[in-house]
């Protein structure tokens, strides 16, 4: 089985609310691609309930592509501590962290409807919980979002 990086990262030595730079790739004509882990609660400490996760992810999917060009992809994590997002290209991490601090306050002041919340636009559209999602992003905000190094598990 191929190695997964988030499997080498010392789960216990991580300090969250964070960004970290969690990997990057080059395609075969040399463009890059950053994965980075924007990690809003502290590892097996806690997790985000399934609707709050779920809305975060659609609320976070929008707002980080209004303050981050480029952005591929927006996925929560299967621990539910956090989301993976992709970008094309390698902004810095303090620019990442930017940007994140600016969709989880636009998160915190959402009061309109949740984007892509009906039968034709979602997969589990009836699970959805915009208070919780407001309640993680108020938290992650609170608890002064940094960029963390890489601790990789000394093996």
């Amino acid at each position: 089985m191929a190695n997964v990086e988030s499997f080498d990262l010392d789960h216990t030595k991580v300090r969250a609310p964070y960004v970290r730079l969690a990997g990057l790739k080059r395609t075969p004509r040399g463009d890059a691609i950053s994965k980075y882990d924007l990690r809003l609660l502290q590892p097996n400490a806690g997790a985000i309930e399934p609707a709050a996760l779920h809305t975060l992810e659609h609320l976070m999917a929008g707002y980080l592509r209004d303050h981050l060009t480029d952005v591929v992809d927006v996925s929560p994590m299967g621990c539910r501590t956090g989301m993976y997002m992709a970008v094309v290209g390698e902004p810095d991490e303090q620019g990442v962290l930017r940007a994140f601090e600016s969709a989880l306050r636009d998160v915190a002041a959402h009061d309109r409807p949740i984007p892509g919340v009906s039968e034709l636009e979602c997969g589990n559209y009836r699970d959805h919980d915009l208070e919780r999602a407001r309640h993680y992003a108020r938290e992650a905000l609170a608890g002064e979002l940094k960029v963390q190094p890489t601790v990789l598990i000394e093996r």
